[in-house]
Formats: structure tokens, sequence, C-alpha cells
């Protein structure tokens, strides 16, 4: 297990394994609890696509709907809206237990579960101790969020899976120098690039965070090089697993990319949802503050399409979207000033909202709203404390994939659940923080019982 003591029967093991444990029961809760059904639940409209594409896949009609679909695909015309390794994911459990959505739903709450835990526990233990991982891993296991999305079918929860998985590789990686585990070989380079595929393929808009990955192993493995080293072994090694890495995320795109260009007649590197994100998320029906679901029943969505796009297969219109949605920011900048600046309020937002459901208030409020203080204490402690000097530098990944991924949404389009993945990242800054704050009640308690025992 990543950062732990693996040693069969360790304490540290064993209180992982049962938060996992917990982890994978709570998930199955909210999968059976979600049922066999594919209904539209607070924040999960997406799944209804997820699963009829998958249907149309086993049918063997492709990546196509039957009927008009969202955003505006045409019945049985190509579709690459969609993350084709979720659909892929889905056809293959309904190909073995037939379409049932519940069987999707366990197999995905048992495999994040075990997941999401350990792999937050290596990162957090590799960062800050094993004690700050269980606390971290724990965190993980309840996040009411993470609980509700292990039983959606959408991207969220295998993505958080692939993006811890890219970070704990990347870190193998980069805080190991030139020697030690696994700073040698083929392997872990392979790894890294399985990992970073896995959360290109899932979500598209990662590709931004992949340039900070490779510049932060790069920095890492040659900072304690010296400056006259850097056209020898170091570089050409770091050089070659790069290279490793780059060729295994181009062949996880390249068989998409052409299966874009028959569909399309023309490039399309993985999803057409780019233009169509960024001209809704900046159309002037926001005005200067951001709208993060426009009233209605979603059809509004197709009615501010303009009518110069309509007829356009999915890649045209998406290009043509952005074009527009582009046009947008350069008509008046100031607007879009004041529309990004309203994003970041979706974006961190923790409070209840009256324009909100009761389960996502209580959602929110539990997740995000109980972790953002301890979070923002983390980071400070992580920025102020000079025993996490060594921390800093690793914690650069996680900030710094954080930060531009959320920069991303913010200038884009931008909904709550859509910084689901950002709270991962930051959870084991609430974890240092956390245990900081259990071990000084633990010692401020022991104290308090010293001092009766002494006064008696």
């Amino acid at each position: 297990m990543p950062g732990t003591d693996a040693r069969r029967g360790s304490p540290r093991v064993k209180w992982l394994g049962t938060i996992a444990g917990l982890s994978v029961a709570v998930r199955l809760g909210a999968a059976i609890y979600l049922g066999n059904d594919v209904t539209v639940q607070p924040g999960t409209a997406d799944q209804l696509s997820y699963h009829l594409l998958a249907l149309r896949v086993l049918g063997g009609h492709g990546f196509s709907f039957e009927t008009g679909w969202w955003p505006a695909t045409p019945a049985g015309e190509p579709t690459a809206h969609w993350s084709y390794l979720y659909v892929l994911f889905l056809a293959g459990v309904y190909q073995v237990a037939g379409p049932a959505p519940l069987v999707a739903r366990i197999v995905q709450a048992v495999a994040v579960g075990v997941l999401q835990p350990v792999l937050t526990c290596g990162i957090a233990t590799r960062l800050f101790g094993p004690r700050v991982g269980l606390v971290s891993a724990a965190v993980v296991a309840g996040y009411a969020y993470f609980v509700y999305y292990a039983g959606t079918l959408m991207t969220e929860a295998f993505f958080i899976v692939a993006l811890l998985w890219s970070v704990d590789a990347a870190m193998r990686l980069g805080s190991t120098g030139d020697a030690g585990e696994g700073a040698q070989g083929f392997r872990p380079w392979f790894t890294l690039g399985m990992a970073l595929a896995s959360a290109v393929l899932l979500r598209q808009a990662f590709l931004v965070c992949v340039p900070i990955v490779v510049l932060w192993i790069g920095w890492r493995r040659l900072s304690g090089v010296r400056r006259e080293a850097w056209r020898g072994p170091a570089v050409g090694s770091l050089a070659k697993g790069l290279g490793v890495t780059v060729a295994v995320v181009t062949m996880a795109i390249l068989p998409w990319t052409l299966r874009n260009h028959r569909a399309f007649d023309q490039f399309v590197l993985l999803n057409t949802n780019a233009g169509f994100a960024f001209f809704w998320g900046n159309h002037p029906i926001h005005g200067r503050r951001f709208i993060p679901i426009l009233p209605g029943d979603g059809s509004l969505y197709g009615e501010i399409l303009p009518d110069d796009v309509r007829g356009l297969n999915e890649a045209d219109m998406d290009r043509a979207l952005l074009r527009r949605g582009l046009g947008f920011v350069i008509d008046d900048p100031v607007r879009y000033a004041w529309l990004t600046a309203s994003r970041v309020r979706e974006f961190v937002k923790f409070w209840p909202s009256p324009e909100s459901g009761r389960l996502s208030n209580v959602f929110r409020m539990a997740s995000f709203g109980l972790c953002a203080p301890f979070m923002a204490a983390g980071l400070a402690l992580l920025l102020l404390d000079p025993s996490q000097r060594r921390a800093r530098r690793e914690a650069v990944l996680l900030v710094g994939v954080a930060f531009v991924y959320s920069l991303a949404h913010v200038l884009t389009w931008t909904l709550v659940r859509y910084r689901l993945p950002v709270d991962a990242l930051l959870i084991p800054l609430a974890g240092l923080s956390a245990q900081r704050m259990f071990h000084r009640l633990a010692s401020r308690s022991r104290a308090a019982e010293g001092e009766m025992l002494v006064a008696r």
C-alpha cells in the first residue's frame, strides 16, 4: 500500500483496512439507495446519457443516441461529447450482468471505496507521516459528496481515483531523485502514463494539468543534480522516462482521435465539449453573475444556440461555439471579468443555498463545509511551520494541480461537483491540521489528568 507500513499485521495496515471497509460499506449504501433505475437525482443528470450510450454501444450502434440528445446531437449521429472510457466500463458490466445499473453501481462503489482512501493515505503519509495518512483516509472514506457520487453512473468517482493515482505515481518518481523507490526502470514511468491516461480519458479537462505533473517531476529529479551534470545521465534518464509516459498517454488517446476523424472527417483530439462549455458559461444570458444551472428543464441551453450552428455536426458545432464564446470575451472583457469572479464564489460554495435542494445542501455542508476550515489551517501549517519544509516541496504538486484544475473551470463553466477532485487533492492538508488538533487535545487531556493526580 502506498506510503504505509506493508508488514502483515501492522497496526497501520489494520487501521487502513478498517477505514477502507467502512468506505466500501457507506458507498454500497449509496449505490443501493440509487437503485436499478437511472433517474435524474440532484447533480446526476449525466448518468442517463452514459447509461443510454452504453446500451447503444452494446447494441452495435456505436457512440450515438437513438433520439436527439444533449447537448445538440441528432438521433443516430456520432457523438464525442462523453467519456469513451466510462461508457466502455458501463458497457462491459452490462455485457456480463445484463443492463443492470445497480450492478454497475455496486462494482464502482467497491472499487472506489477501496482505492480512494488507500491512495489518499499513501499521498498524505508521504507528505506528513502515517498518522496524517490515516486521518486523511478516514476523511475521504466519509466525505459525503464522494459517498454519493460513488453510486452514480458518472465519471466523478473514477476520475478522483485516477487523479489520486496520477499524483501518487508522480510523487514516487519525483521524490526519489536518481536512486531509491521507483526511481529506475520502465515500470514507474509506464504506471504514471497509465494513471494520466485514465484521468484524461475520464475527464478531458485534466489535459491542462499534465504539464504541471511533468514539470514538477523534472524539477524534483533535477533539483539535486549539479548544474554541470545536467547534460549527463540525469537529464537522459528523465527524458527517457518522460518519453515512456508521453507515449502511453498518446497511445491511449490515439484510437479515439482516429475514431473522431472517421466520424467527423476532421481532427478532434478526444471530446467535443470544450466549445459548448465555454459558450454556455460565458453567454450574455448570465449578465455579470454566473448562473450554474439555467432555469427550466434544460431546454434553454439548446434554445440559446445560434441559428447558424444548428445542423452542423457535433465537432463543427463545438468549434463554432468556442469561437462565439471567445467573441463574448473580446466584446466585453469587463463583463467576463465579473462573470469569472462570480464563478469563484460558485466553485468554493460550502453554505446552504435556496437554489439547491435539501439533499445538495446537506451534502455540501457535510463535506466541504466541514473540511474547508481544516484545509485552510493545513495550508497555513504547511507554509509557516518550519518542520514542514520538506513537505512543502512535495505539496507543490498537489497545490499546483489543484490550482490549475480550478482555474480551468473558473475561466469557463463551473458547478460545485467540478470542485470535488480539488477537494480530494486538498484533503491531506485537512488531515494535517486535524491530526495536530487531535494531538494537542490529547496532550492537554493528559496534562489535566496529571495535574489531578498530583492534586490528590
